[in-house]
């Protein structure tokens, strides 16, 4: 790895961006300067934390031509997910602070409203920048201004449902609202389905490509005769290219839903797109523009990168593109995962999988590898995953359903409605589940022991470790009388040995350590620091019960009334929202057992988001580190 000595300086013209207003100073050999400078200050910055390179390197000239034409603080620009606007950032005067980014404390590695009055829409999850540009435009109508919205949304967040019922209704309102549909045919693994399918047909195909190029090539002759002739001439070579369109094209599926249709357009040729941007600006209603780009551009490693690697990543060496190697010899929980998968699928036949445009990210890809028919990526597509599973279920396939906790909530009425009433076996598996880091709180996974507990006939787990987690994902395939949620943190594991899986009593937990006065009941993750707060209790004269809750629902009556008796302080600990969570099911047990216990119940604020960085740092915000709670717990047995 090269050394770090310092923040990297922005270059010479990137250095004089304070505000957007200083991009429309320069000329476009500038402004292509400035985009090397922005490529090359991403590379250098990204490659000492980490962070999201390939999405904000395709997105160079697009940004620089927005920024060129209209006014980012007046015009509104909804960037999809967000993780491809670092350029937006450079350009809205935070090339100061950009080596701060997804640290604590410093810039987000997404758009957040608080962070920037340049940021006009927040977000870290797929698919919503249509809907969100579609109520700003009629918020816009409503208070009579006249400023333009964009939507800015890659190809893959168009297989996510919310993205075509924005467009349907948008088309029908007639709206003015531009949708710049950024087609790099990936969206971190590539993308499936028939959209994108679609899409490549219009960028590949010869005829319409051919005929444009003759068309217009021939028109542009017509100036020399006169530039009326020229124009009336060109106003009628596009009533025959629409025609054109719908005979030889699927492009009419944008214009069958009531959108103009422009492009394909080079995402990369800069006064191509400050030409056409300024052309668009007297177009009324609603047009979709269509610009291929390439993730990557400019960085020949991330370039041809086509499994995803260069996407998201850690810290790496610029110059050579190696990726700094882990320290940590352990096993992640997602590789712990993927294995367990697979020798779960080759002792049943009926067993598939099925993950959210996440192959890789969530470990299916093992199995995809040697059971690819039996793998199932639905795209930017949660609802339509979960209820999938559920037809799935109902012919007796046991569909695994590996999908990051943060978006899971978006189906929540899916487990609901179509797999929890129903009682069908389905067995969800959230990876991510707690914080996860700089990514931030569109990520973090803080809600989902609450979400899943509250769902009737749902089993819902959390190992301790690795090895646990794959005897739970044996015990969810044994169980057969509703569905299944088993959730595990991001990173690695603990390092156990590996050992045949065995099969867990539902709602039993497991005591570690027998203690008095003090018992403390953690769940996943949050069991390792409970016995971190023992050993601290210990060195001074208090031996702790120390539990590994193992389930949050349900919780078995007699077994926890075993373990309270002689207990005077019951401390919960969760890497989860305190309401509703798993300390909330033992406070509702407590309750129903009549047992009037001393209760601490720790865990994320009901009220407060956690905010990015690294994760030790956060938990010593909450206060849920082993030091921190044990003088909490000493605090509270010396005043009871």
């Amino acid at each position: 790895m090269a050394e770090i000595s310092g923040p990297p300086k922005p270059g010479p013209l990137l250095s004089l961006i304070r505000t957007p207003e200083d991009v429309k100073k320069l000329g476009l050999e500038e402004l292509a300067a400035l985009g090397a400078e922005m490529r090359e200050f991403i590379v250098s910055t990204i490659s000492r934390h980490g962070g999201h390179l390939s999405p904000n390197l395709g997105t160079v000239e697009l940004t620089l031509a927005l920024f060129k034409v209209y006014c980012p603080g007046f015009d509104r620009f909804v960037w999809d997910v967000g993780h491809q606007a670092y350029p937006h950032k450079l350009l809205s005067g935070r090339n100061e602070t950009f080596h701060t980014i997804r640290q604590h404390g410093g810039l987000s590695g997404f758009l957040k409203r608080s962070e920037s009055k340049f940021d006009d829409f927040g977000a870290g999850h797929a698919s919503t920048s249509i809907s969100a540009a579609l109520g700003m435009s009629v918020g816009r109508d409503l208070l009579k201004r006249t400023n333009r919205v964009f939507a800015i949304i890659g190809d893959g967040s168009l297989t996510g449902g919310m993205a075509l019922e924005a467009l349907n209704n948008a088309g029908v309102r007639h709206e003015d609202l531009t949708v710049i549909l950024n087609d790099n045919k990936m969206s971190i693994a590539e993308n499936v389905g028939s959209i994108a399918k679609h899409l490549n047909r219009v960028i590949t195909d010869p005829r319409w490509n051919k005929f444009r190029k003759d068309v217009w090539g021939a028109l542009g002759h017509l100036d020399k005769v006169g530039k009326g002739w020229a124009d009336q001439a060109r106003e009628a070579a596009r009533k025959v290219e629409e025609a054109v369109k719908g005979m030889v094209l699927p492009g009419s599926l944008f214009e069958d839903l009531g959108f103009r249709y422009y492009g394909p357009l080079d995402g990369h040729d800069l006064p191509t797109l400050v030409d056409f941007f300024e052309k668009l600006k007297d177009v009324p209603g609603p047009k979709l523009v269509h610009v291929i780009t390439q993730k990557g551009k400019g960085y020949e490693p991330a370039e041809k990168d086509t499994a995803g690697k260069w996407h998201g990543l850690g810290a790496f060496d610029p110059e050579t593109g190696k990726v700094a190697p882990s320290s940590d010899p352990r096993p992640s929980y997602t590789q712990v995962f993927g294995e367990a998968l697979l020798g779960l699928a080759k002792d049943h036949s009926e067993l598939v999988a099925i993950t959210g445009a996440m192959p890789s990210g969530t470990g299916v890809n093992v199995l995809a590898k040697a059971f690819p028919d039996r793998v199932f990526d639905v795209g930017i597509a949660e609802q339509h995953a979960v209820t999938f599973a559920a037809g799935l279920a109902c012919e007796g396939i046991r569909p695994v359903v590996a999908i990051y906790s943060t978006f899971l909530q978006r189906a929540y009425d899916q487990i609901v409605h179509d797999v929890a009433i129903q009682h069908l076996p389905v067995i969800f598996c959230l990876d991510r589940g707690g914080l996860v880091g700089a990514d931030g709180p569109t990520h973090h996974g803080v809600l989902d022991l609450a979400y899943m507990r509250t769902i009737q006939t749902m089993v819902v787990m959390a190992p301790k470790d690795e090895m646990e987690m794959v005897d739970m994902l044996h015990t969810a395939y044994a169980y057969k009388d509703g569905p299944t949620s088993i959730r595990y943190p991001r990173g690695s594991g603990r390092g156990v040995p590996s050992r045949e899986p065995k099969l867990l009593e539902i709602g039993v937990p497991e005591v570690l350590r027998q203690g008095s006065r003090v018992a403390l009941f953690g769940i996943g993750s949050m069991v390792e620091t409970c016995e971190k707060v023992s050993d601290l209790l210990r060195e001074v004269g208090i031996e702790a019960t120390v539990v590994n809750a193992r389930f949050a629902k349900p919780l078995s009556p007699t077994h926890y009334q075993t373990i309270l008796a002689g207990h005077d302080l019951v401390v919960t600990l969760e890497d989860g929202v305190r309401s509703g969570g798993y300390g909330s099911a033992v406070a509702e047990t407590m309750a129903d057992l009549g047992l009037p216990k001393r209760h601490l119940l720790l865990g994320h604020p009901a009220d407060r988001f956690i905010d990015h960085g690294d994760n030790e740092r956060l938990y010593q915000d909450m206060g849920l580190d082993a030091p921190s709670i044990a003088s909490r717990i000493r605090q509270t047995l010396e005043n009871s």
